[in-house]
């Protein structure tokens, strides 16, 4: 089943490190066209565009605060060798945040949730998002 929005409740009962650094796995699907809604005033464009142009953007002003936040690496996705037949993905992003607390603490704040949240929800189709830390 397609997943497009984040759980509060899972993130809050996230079982990883408190300290040291966390990587986050994302795996993403792109809608055709952005869905907004029908009140929206944005501009229509494509889901990948609002992936890139718009949440990517948005998000960058806000990680600096959460110092060490960055990407680790950015891929195109080509073929599932391994998973549920039919399952497929345009894009792995791994994102490095230094704790736990600025996973959070980016994903909980006011100017991710009103200046990015919504294009990501509004350009994805499906998305896996998974808290890796390294092992010992």
């Amino acid at each position: 089943m397609p997943s497009t929005h984040l759980d509060q409740a899972r993130l809050q009962a996230v079982d990883a490190p408190a300290e040291g650094p966390v990587v986050m796995l994302n795996l993403v699907r792109f809608r055709d066209e952005a869905d907004y809604g029908p009140d929206s005033d944005q501009v229509p464009c494509s889901g990948r565009t609002a992936y890139f142009e718009r949440y990517v953007p948005a998000f960058r002003k806000v990680a600096p605060e959460y110092g060490g936040t960055r990407p680790v690496y950015l891929g195109r996705a080509h073929e599932l060798l391994v998973g549920a037949e039919g399952e497929k993905w345009d894009v792995v992003a791994l994102v490095q945040y230094p704790d736990l607390a600025a996973l959070k603490g980016i994903l909980g704040d006011e100017r991710y949730l009103r200046d990015a949240a919504p294009h990501r929800v509004a350009g994805v189709a499906d998305w896996r998002f998974l808290v890796t830390s390294a092992v010992a």
